[in-house]
């Protein structure tokens, strides 16, 4: 699976990194920036969660 954000579309809530802060981080520019999650299940349901509630819908997650 593979994470990408729209940066048209982020407004740097954070709930992202709330969700999955070994996956989503904000810099001090308010710029999202995405590692790429294990493959664990773990790391895998909260990417999907965050992708779910983003409230900007400007995450999404694919299928490599």
């Amino acid at each position: 699976m593979k994470v990408s954000v729209d940066p048209d579309l982020c407004e740097a809530n954070g709930v992202c990194v709330g969700l999955a802060p070994g996956v989503f981080s904000l810099d001090d520019d308010e710029l999202l920036h995405i590692r790429q999650p294990d493959e664990s299940a773990t790391d895998l349901e909260r990417v999907s969660k965050a992708v779910q509630l983003c409230p900007k819908q400007a995450l999404r997650l694919d299928e490599e």
